[in-house]
């Protein structure tokens, strides 16, 4: 199926600016680009109350993050990591996409300012955002008013690392995650896929970005094989929470996607997966393209699953006390 026509009108309008190539650039020269395209993700819906915190990682460094809150009792937490391959992105320029979740789930959404390659290059990333995971879980009761289901989201990048947290708090006895939520999910360090090389998959975020990303993330090209890195590439994917997987067809990372959503479905996790048509890298965040209202709906209707489903085991252990 070819793009959609919103998209294609996107891509000719990005065409038109006359932006060289991300791969072409230095990390500050696409930090404001991608700072530029915060600005279309339009109006942020309002919270009950958004607070600014910070959490110290396992090298000492601070990690900012920035809570969201709809209502005055969130029926859940999600932690929220943004995309960028490591390297651009903030929880600032993902805050109305994290606002939109939280309003449409009843969610508290934790946005996570991991620190960015090149200056702090793979595993910062990681352990800054399993501090937050670890914050978040340490502080759900404060921030709900109970025990609710704490659950991480990602896109990208960020759905990389959302898919390493539940590996993470499943290895180290961490935190119990509800769901994971992996947004066309970086998860293998492979540019010879099909996804990759297909000239049609060239679009938004092509094979090229990718090198450029990950030689600034980690450019060691031995060590993307750690699960920390590629979680793909982890031994055994059982005992993890259930996931809810997005994939687009114009998407050099949509091979990598499916091959983990279908090895987590191998290991007896529940998945709910869809390869959403028509779409390219990048569609869900975009908030102005049509195709952004498909992954949302995915995505809201699995956390109310997970949400319901907590609920109801709450409801049924307080009966049997």
């Amino acid at each position: 199926m070819a793009l959609d026509f919103a998209t294609r009108r996107f891509l000719e309008m990005m065409a038109e600016r006359g932006r060289p190539p991300l791969h072409a650039g230095t990390p500050t020269e696409a930090r404001l680009a991608s700072a530029a395209m915060a600005d279309l993700a339009g109006p942020a819906p309002p919270m009950v109350r958004v607070e600014d915190h910070s959490v110290v990682s396992s090298d000492g460094g601070s990690v900012p993050m920035r809570l969201v809150v709809p209502i005055e009792s969130p029926r859940g937490l999600i932690v929220f990591y943004h995309g960028g391959g490591w390297v651009i992105g903030s929880a600032q320029q993902s805050e109305t996409v994290g606002r939109k979740l939280a309003e449409r789930t009843s969610c508290a959404v934790l946005l996570v300012d991991y620190r960015l390659a090149p200056e702090h290059r793979y595993p910062i990333a990681v352990e800054d955002s399993y501090a937050a995971l670890l914050w978040a879980d340490a502080n759900l009761q404060r921030i709900a008013g109970r025990r609710v289901p704490l659950m991480v989201a990602g896109d990208s990048a960020g759905g990389n690392l959302a898919a390493v947290m539940a590996l993470r708090a499943r290895d180290q006895q961490g935190p119990a995650l509800a769901l994971q939520v992996l947004i066309y999910p970086v998860t293998d360090a492979d540019f010879e896929r099909a996804s990759y090389v297909d000239p049609e998959n060239q679009l938004f975020l092509s094979r090229e970005s990718m090198l450029w990303f990950w030689d600034h993330y980690l450019p060691d090209p031995a060590r993307r094989l750690e699960p920390d890195a590629s979680p793909l590439h982890a031994a055994d994917l059982s005992g993890l929470p259930p996931a809810v997987v997005l994939t687009a067809e114009h998407d050099v990372l949509r091979d990598e996607g499916e091959a983990y959503a279908q090895r987590l479905q191998q290991a007896g996790v529940a998945v709910d997966f869809k390869r959403h048509a028509g779409q390219m890298h990048g569609f869900f965040t975009v908030l102005a393209l049509p195709g952004s209202e498909g992954g949302y709906q995915q995505v809201v209707k699995a956390v109310r699953g997970a949400l319901a489903q907590a609920e109801q085991a709450a409801k049924k252990a307080a009966g049997a006390g």
